[in-house]
Order: structure tokens, then sequence, then C-alpha cells
């Protein structure tokens, strides 16, 4: 392999990796914009109040985006065996 064909690896998989961890961390920031807000209108500053719904979200996520996370992996993989099969 020449350093553009790995370069194109690396491009593919930092692309597969953004795709596939995108929606996970898209839904924590969400829970956690939406619990800071709330905590700054009430002035309540309960630590478990910020952890608690942050969890059970990524974990809701986790389970919803599952099966699209394993498509993109495994759609990765394939396409890095194709190439190592090929040559290159």
């Amino acid at each position: 392999m020449e350093s553009g064909d790995v370069l194109e690896v690396a491009r593919d998989a930092v692309t597969t990796l953004l795709m596939t961890s995108g929606p996970i961390l898209a839904v924590g920031l969400t829970i956690g914009l939406i619990i800071a807000f709330f905590q700054s209108l009430t002035q309540l500053q309960e630590m478990t109040l910020t952890f608690v719904p942050k969890i059970v979200a990524v974990f809701a996520a986790l389970l919803l985006f599952m099966p699209l996370m394993g498509r993109n992996l495994s759609a990765l993989m394939l396409r890095i065996s194709e190439r190592i099969i090929s040559g290159g």
C-alpha cells in the first residue's frame, strides 16, 4: 500500500467513526443543554439531575441507533477487507 491508500483508508475510518458516534453524541449534548437550561431557570443545582437523564438518554439512543452503527462498521470492514484482498 502506498501512502495515498493509507490516507484514504484512514479518512474512510474517521468518517465512519463520526457517522457512527455522531447521533449518540448529539443526543447527549441535546439532553445536557436542556437540563442546563432547566437548572438555570429554576436555580436548582443538583448533580444527579444532570447525570441520570443524560445516561438514560444515551443508553436509549444506543439501543435505537445500534443497527445503524452495526451497518456502518460492517460496511467499513468490508471496504477495508476488499482493499486488502485486491492488493491496495
